[in-house]
């Protein structure tokens, strides 16, 4: 255990922020509530960033930017919009020296500028469906903030599309539900329940919200990714109209989604231990760490050289020639195999740290795959490779040791991620018959609880006074079984959890 790290069984919130502060991903800035993303934070970013914005542009979506500041009268224009975000926005009242005008809004999300210039952009129905996502920051005055999860300011990625009928934009919806679906399992080895959220629970101004949900290792669940369909709420708000194919003037259907650096303390909650951050080879931004072992200087050389000779044979020779000339100070060799320069690997020549001190350092890290060259490994022609989750050493001859066998085993770690999130998800999900064992479980640990349940604001109301816990997501109709609350047909089959 790192003595630098409060083990997570002692306490579950210190353990989160040891973790982050040892991986240096990022720290609390001098602005109440707002966060610095270090270097090792945004790679995780990028990383992510890089998936998506390839997955958008795949189905069509271009990126556009918006303004940061919105007039206060356009959210007024959308009274559930309002409502619902009133208490977050920071709004600025004075510029320049001299009080504006009209007050702005330092955006929270985007749906009011965008429908606005949607109404400018739409004249038929040739001009549908607009397609657009934008990477952008955004500010909502949260009273109790936490690294990543719920801060201030933060950085997400938010789609708007403006659809010509209400069944093209429900395709969207649920395409991009599906699409969040797959990037939190296969790229972030994050088992998730998807569907949709209750009245109580939706989006404000949407007509039907979704969100992928995860489960954390103290049993709490996180809301990863939302997909909302705005029906013509917002087209009407803003009057996104259009001459349709009929002659006849219509209002486009709209939609927005969106998921943010939340997903980075999601990644840190799920897959990481008492040791330090632990990363899916997808996502981490160091894929291998190269760690040459010696004593003195004759074992140093040689070491050395056999070390630089397995990054020319993962890397390339010139990719390798690049790395060492600007490594002149850090002593760490960066180098990378593939085309997008994602697949960095890592040489470590620092000459003021011990071995096991340079294998901690990457650990804490989250690097997936280490390799161990030491005199014996030279002589044998072999390196020693260990993988973060297991830590088990093996001897892999060099002539073995390929890029795809390397690709091989990373992705047999995520899956290994994947798989242990998933039974632990699976153990702590339950069912329940009766409103009194649904409060026992919730009180007793946290976790998923299903049950039948007719969704209604007033009732989940008092189960969230009582229990803390809310509807996270609804699973499907429960035919016409009863709900254990009210007793009342028409339940659905839902998702009770306490959440972040």
């Amino acid at each position: 255990m790192a003595q630098n790290i409060t083990p997570r069984a002692q306490d579950y919130s210190k353990w989160y922020h040891d973790v982050i502060e040892a991986a240096e991903l990022a720290s609390y800035s001098p602005v109440r509530g707002c966060m610095v993303i270090r270097p090792n934070g945004y790679a995780i970013w990028e990383a992510i960033q890089s998936y998506l914005d390839k997955r958008f542009k795949e189905l069509g979506h271009k990126n556009a930017y918006f303004p940061l500041f919105i007039p206060e009268s356009f959210l007024r224009k959308e009274a559930q919009h309002v409502e619902g975000f009133a208490p977050e926005c920071a709004v600025v009242t004075h510029g320049g020296g001299e009080k504006l005008e009209e007050p702005l809004v330092v955006r929270p999300t985007s749906e009011t500028i965008i429908g606005h210039m949607y109404s400018e952009w739409v004249r038929s129905w040739r001009d549908l469906p607009i397609l657009i996502n934008q990477w952008a920051n955004v500010v909502r005055w949260e009273l109790r903030t936490r690294l990543f999860l719920r801060t201030s300011e933060f950085l997400w990625q938010e789609g708007h599309t403006a659809h010509e009928t209400e069944e093209e934009a429900m395709e969207e919806t649920l395409r991009i539900l599906d699409l969040y679906k797959e990037f939190a399992q296969d790229f972030l080895a994050i088992p998730v329940l998807a569907g949709e959220k209750t009245e109580s629970e939706r989006f404000p101004g949407a007509v039907h919200t979704y969100s992928i949900e995860g489960m954390m290792t103290d049993g709490k669940a996180l809301q990863m990714g939302t997909s909302h369909m705005l029906g013509q709420n917002f087209a009407r708000a803003f009057q996104i109209r259009f001459e349709g194919k009929d002659r006849q003037l219509h209002y486009a259907w709209t939609t927005s989604w969106g998921v943010s650096t939340r997903l980075i303390g999601a990644l840190v909650m799920v897959h990481s231990d008492d040791d330090g951050l632990c990363l899916p080879w997808r996502v981490a931004p160091v894929k291998v760490a190269i760690v040459p072992i010696y004593k003195t200087e004759e074992e140093k050389t040689k070491v050395t050289e056999f070390s630089i000779q397995i990054l020319e044979n993962i890397c390339g020779k010139s990719e390798v020639e690049r790395a060492r000339r600007l490594a002149e100070r850090t002593q760490i060799l960066e180098c990378f195999w593939d085309e997008e320069r994602r697949q960095k690997v890592i040489l470590d020549l620092r000459e003021n740290m011990r071995p096991g001190e340079k294998f901690f350092y990457w650990e804490q890290r989250g690097v997936p795959l280490h390799l161990e060259i030491g005199p014996r490994d030279v002589a044998q022609n072999q390196v020693i490779v260990k993988d973060r989750l297991t830590r088990k050493k093996e001897a892999v001859l060099c002539s073995a040791l390929s890029r795809d066998e390397i690709e091989s085993r990373g992705e047999r770690l995520t899956k290994a991620l994947f798989e242990r999130a998933l039974k632990f998800r699976d153990e702590h999900m339950v069912r329940v018959e009766s409103y009194d064992e649904l409060k026992k479980v919730l009180l007793a640990k946290h976790g998923f609880v299903v049950c039948n349940f007719k969704p209604s604001r007033e009732v989940e109301a008092k189960i969230k006074e009582e229990t803390k816990a809310t509807v996270r997501v609804i699973l499907g109709d429960a035919s016409d079984k009863k709900c254990i609350v009210t007793g009342e047909k028409g339940a659905k089959e839902v998702v009770f959890a306490i959440a972040y």
